[in-house]
């Protein structure tokens, strides 16, 4: 693969997710840097969802894992039979991604580069499937799908899981907690014309929306009663989340991309 070269912006990407990834639990500044993984513990649906739709697709396929982190979809993929592939702008998660693959066990059936998501260095029609994680609010969005649908099969499939911008207060707790998220993140959380965007580049779109009621269950995370708790609001978001205002309130929104469209342009 070849050297990544960045512009001020991804530069900046890089940095800050090199040091969050060096980051060790026991550092002192740890806490002050993770704090938002709270909200993750009421996230048991998308996961589940993700987990179980990636499960049915991946066996003997080639998975790209696109802007992987530290690697757990990777792994996770490869130990349901994927050949899996992770990339990823921080040299950091891809020396953790490393370790941990070799730690479990699946490093022969994972591979991972540096590299620039909006320039893949990978052939056209090349891969199965495609998971991206979080990731398309740190990119441009336009080159990053347009990427993606030049190296889906034509009968491959996407899933895409990112967060929503519409709730003012997720978008208060954004504001007052910059040291969480780069500026560039911050203002590209994906609305509903970022994914209408995808139909520029994709035939298929399916969207799915989740948590809203269920970060009320935030606070009672270490508590006997969480799995109550959490239970009884995922129930309530079921009802919200069909509402057709309310459902862009989520934080998360799950949406898979299929049947690229053939020599897309950028817009």
């Amino acid at each position: 693969m070849t050297k990544v070269k960045l512009k001020e912006q991804k530069i900046e990407e890089k940095e800050f997710h090199d040091k969050l990834r060096s980051l060790k639990e026991g550092d002192s500044n740890y806490d002050f840097y993770t704090s938002n993984k709270k909200f993750y513990s009421v996230a048991r649906r998308s996961l589940s969802f993700i987990n179980e739709w990636l499960r049915q697709r991946c066996k003997n396929k080639k998975v790209l894992d696109y802007c992987c982190g530290n690697g757990e979809t990777s792994i996770f993929l490869a130990k349901n039979g994927a050949k899996t592939i992770g990339i990823d702008i921080s040299g950091e998660s891809i020396k953790n991604a490393k370790k941990k693959a070799i730690y479990e066990g699946v490093d022969k059936n994972t591979s991972f580069f540096v590299m620039d998501a909006e320039k893949l260095e990978f052939e056209n029609n090349f891969f199965d499937t495609i998971i991206c994680s979080g990731v398309l609010h740190h990119l441009d969005i336009k080159k990053a799908y347009l990427e993606l649908a030049r190296v889906l099969k034509p009968e491959g499939e996407i899933i895409c899981n990112e967060p929503l911008k519409y709730n003012p207060l997720i978008q208060l707790y954004r504001r007052k907690t910059p040291h969480l998220r780069t500026k560039w993140e911050t203002e590209h959380i994906l609305r509903k014309k970022d994914m209408d965007l995808a139909k520029h580049y994709f035939n298929k779109l399916e969207i799915r929306f989740f948590h809203l009621a269920t970060l009320a269950a935030v606070p009672f995370r270490k508590s006997r009663c969480f799995n109550f708790v959490l239970s009884t609001l995922e129930a309530v978001d079921s009802i919200l989340l069909k509402t057709p205002f309310l459902k862009w309130m989520a934080w998360q929104v799950v949406f898979v991309l299929s049947q690229p469209k053939k020599s897309p342009r950028l817009l």
